[in-house]
């Protein structure tokens, strides 16, 4: 007889087949008297080669059986219907054995069995070789390391308790242990669909911890999308790699903190260069919120959607933190153990301080951006404004570099985004180079040189009530009530830019005030008499500072005679009044 099986023709014999394949005793019966002798065969699973192996087995030849081909030779025979009450030892009968026997018991060949099946469904899928597989591959991935038996790859650093280089070894040579990650990269080899049927697996039978699956997405999303780790390529099949994002999403652990956050600001950029879904951007956004004070500021670096004037795209940026301060406002504060371990000091505000510190570093990057519009610096400035910690000198630099490459912004704009800095958390050095910045405002300059030297006398409780009203308006908190006496020109003049008198009269008065100021740290060793005279200099000091401040600018026509004196009598006030007060409290102390 002819067996036509695709456009392969083979030459058999009848008896041989027909005591083993029902299937073909009915084709060949149902064929008319004139081609009895030739049959065609167009839709068996695993085409010529599968049929090849079932008509070898027919005349007892032997056949080799592998992973590669066992599961196409077992949808073959059963298509052909090689069953046991057609004859005892049939070739389905042997295949089943060989698999439970040989195929399942091993975790590569389970593998690359479970990757051959897709070519075969809906056979392999209905005779539960599928099932099979995964359950195969899901108990090996949750079977106890220590009865790890078989060969994988890993190619991944082990931690230090694991690879046998820990003190903990005193020198005696042990047995490397199994990493609890050691099935991670051979599951890398699947196609997405397969994966997810995987890890679903993994996942019901509950002996995998939460932080083991979510290095395995890790992996696996580093090794099958293109440029995950730097950047998504531009150059991919968008509909195959929207379809991953979105799998691996949909994967991830409902356990807070078991994948980091880098992983999943990548995850996020990716789905935005995908155009992934709202609902897998959404999860990914309320994720990474929940765990924004463990991200990096190049984590935060997306770039802006094209289109966009701006290179990052800074409104993501403020959608994170918007959703952080929600979760942080319904959330028991710190209930990270990593915030416990970086940031001891910080107490119940942990989490808030280094997301302060990482968007006054991210707003330092963005302000590089010629482009970028000074509300969308501002708005995501004043989102974490109520954000307590030590220091302003990170939002110091952020301002700074924003004045620096957008030098054309109007006096208002210069003095609404000073206002997001508090001048009393500049750090010495912080207020040293703030005091001789051409590119602060006046106004600026002067609260951080005041904060300075209320910060070397040590006596802010009442320094400030002692100023003369046009000063004390400057100043945070200050009346503006109380300086009706300066003209409404001259509040303007001090959100203008210094001129290079005032600079360099503030550089001279500075050095004479960090003198001061370090002499003040020996005043343990001083007389009575000393610490007195020592707290005048530092007063006369500050006076004269205001003085040529205002002098400065009557030379330079930018307030009235009426207005200038009016300040000098206050500076001249606050010099009789402010130096006896600060010598009682010096005396007394």
């Amino acid at each position: 007889m002819v067996v036509n099986v695709g456009d392969v023709k083979f030459y058999l014999h009848k008896f041989p087949l027909l005591s083993k394949s029902a299937r073909l005793q009915k084709l060949v019966a149902a064929t008319n008297d004139a081609n009895g002798d030739e049959i065609h065969i167009q839709d068996i699973p695993g085409g010529p080669a599968a049929f090849e192996v079932c008509a070898k087995f027919c005349y007892g030849m032997t056949v080799t059986l592998n992973a590669y081909n066992v599961v196409a030779a077992r949808c073959a025979a059963e298509y052909l219907e090689m069953y046991e009450t057609i004859e005892k030892g049939n070739l389905i009968y042997k295949i089943d054995v060989f698999l439970n026997s040989s195929i399942f018991r091993s975790w590569k060949d389970s593998i690359i069995v479970l990757q051959t099946t897709k070519s075969l469904l809906p056979w392999s899928e209905e005779l539960k070789v599928v099932s099979h597989c995964l359950d195969s591959i899901a108990s090996k991935a949750s079977i106890d390391t220590s009865k790890v038996e078989w060969s994988y790859t890993y190619n991944r650093k082990k931690i230090a308790s694991e690879n046998g280089n820990s003190p903990q070894w005193n020198d005696a040579r042990k047995p490397q242990m199994v990493p609890k990650d050691w099935w991670v990269e051979d599951l890398c080899e699947l196609p997405i669909d397969l994966y997810k049927r995987v890890i679903v697996t993994i996942k019901t039978k509950g002996r995998v911890s939460g932080d083991v699956i979510g290095e395995a997405l890790n992996a696996y999303t580093l090794r099958r999308l293109p440029g995950f780790s730097k950047g998504v390529n531009q150059n991919i099949d968008f509909v195959k790699y929207r379809s991953l994002v979105e799998t691996i999403v949909w994967l991830l652990p409902i356990e807070k903190g078991v994948v980091s956050c880098s992983f999943l600001l990548r995850l996020l950029r990716a789905a935005i260069f995908l155009d992934c879904g709202e609902t897998e951007r959404n999860e990914l956004m309320r994720r990474i919120a929940q765990q924004l004070p463990e991200a990096t500021m190049n984590d935060l670096l997306i770039r802006a959607p094209p289109g966009e004037a701006t290179v990052y795209d800074v409104d993501m940026v403020q959608n994170l933190v918007e959703e952080f301060v929600t979760h942080s406002s319904q959330t028991e504060p710190v209930d990270n153990e990593f915030l416990g371990s970086r940031s001891p000091k910080f107490g119940p505000d942990a989490s808030k301080v280094l997301v302060a510190k990482l968007i006054d570093c991210y707003l330092a990057e963005i302000a590089r951006d010629p482009n970028l519009h000074l509300s969308k610096f501002v708005n995501l400035g004043e989102t974490i404004a109520s954000f307590s910690r030590p220091s302003h000198d990170g939002l110091y630099r952020a301002i700074d570099m924003y004045l620096k490459e957008h030098p054309g912004i109007s006096k208002s704009e210069r003095k609404r985004i000073c206002k997001l800095m508090d001048c009393r958390k500049l750090s010495a050095e912080a207020c040293m180079h703030a005091v001789q910045n051409e590119r602060l405002p006046l106004r600026v300059v002067v609260q951080v040189l005041f904060f300075e030297q209320v910060r070397a006398t040590a006596s802010a409780e009442n320094s400030t009530s002692d100023l003369p009203g046009s000063i004390r308006a400057l100043l945070p908190g200050g009346s503006h009530g109380s300086s009706r006496s300066t003209t409404t020109n001259t509040e303007e003049d001090w959100d203008s830019v210094p001129t290079a008198d005032d600079i360099k009269a503030l550089k001279g008065e500075l050095a004479t005030l960090r003198l001061g100021s370090n002499d003040s740290g020996n005043e343990a060793a001083k007389s009575d008499v000393e610490k007195v005279a020592a707290s005048r200099m530092k007063g006369l000091v500050m006076s004269k500072i205001f003085s040529k401040l205002w002098s400065s600018k009557e030379r330079h026509g930018e307030i009235s005679s009426s207005d200038t004196s009016d300040s000098h009598g206050s500076v001249n006030a606050e010099e009789t009044k402010s130096t006896p007060s600060r010598s009682r409290r010096h005396s007394l102390s």
